[in-house]
């Protein structure tokens, strides 16, 4: 698969040739969508309490006269039938634990497929040299306008903020704009985004990376492990 590579002017400048049965050869839906739902369910924490009406803090004073009003008969305002009262049954149970998790390969291999469904939707923008001068707002939307960005983008910058600065400071004020490290693409953050900005150099590294070791190398000599004193020795 041949996938143009614009500059930041919108031009078509090359095109980037990706090894679509490095990426899964077709789309595993079942699989992307299991990878998705583990990465959605990891973000909850599990810390959800509610109140009792004696741990409510309200006043205590009786809201009105016990007689004479028509009304049924009430003391504070805590009880659970009145707006802003505690429970019945409050939530005081230990943390819950909603975390799920997939085999490395697996994850990997979902993170690769989802990225095959951006390309074969055309979703992909790849850039040859993802850099500004300045840190401008102005420039970086004019950049999206000018290769078709009318959706919820997601932008994929270097790992070192130092080469990016200006990238990450000209998005944070766009709506509609994420921005994330290369090297920490995922299932969850492809599919949220309409499209995924990415440049070449980033993208060549994230599938020759760890995330290319979807067999049992990734166990047996996973890529970027520190090596132990006595290897080194």
């Amino acid at each position: 698969m041949d996938v143009p590579v614009y500059n930041i002017k919108g031009d078509e400048v090359s095109t980037f040739s990706i090894d679509e049965s490095s990426l899964g050869g077709v789309v595993n839906a079942d699989l992307i969508k299991q990878a998705y739902v583990m990465y959605h369910a990891n973000l909850r924490q599990g810390s959800a309490r509610t109140k009792t009406r004696s741990e409510v803090r309200a006043s205590t004073r009786k809201i009105y006269r016990q007689k004479g009003t028509g009304n049924a008969r009430h003391g504070a305002k805590t009880p659970p039938h009145f707006k802003g009262g505690g429970h019945s049954f409050a939530k005081k149970r230990h943390r819950e634990d909603y975390h799920v998790t997939m085999p490395k390969k697996m994850r990997r291999k979902a993170n690769r497929n989802a990225l095959l469904a951006k390309l074969v939707d055309g979703e992909v923008k790849i850039i040859d040299d993802l850099k500004f001068d300045t840190p401008k707002t102005r420039p970086f939307a004019d950049f999206l306008k000018a290769i078709g960005i009318d959706h919820r983008v997601l932008l994929a910058l270097p790992k070192e903020r130092a080469e990016s600065r200006n990238a990450w400071l000209s998005a944070r004020n766009i709506d509609d704009v994420d921005v994330c490290c290369a090297d920490q693409l995922t299932t969850f953050e492809m599919l949220n985004h309409r499209y995924l900005v990415i440049g070449k150099g980033e993208l060549e590294a994230w599938l020759n990376g760890p995330s290319s070791q979807t067999d049992k190398s990734a166990k047996v000599s996973p890529m970027g492990r520190v090596a132990k004193a006595e290897e080194v020795a």
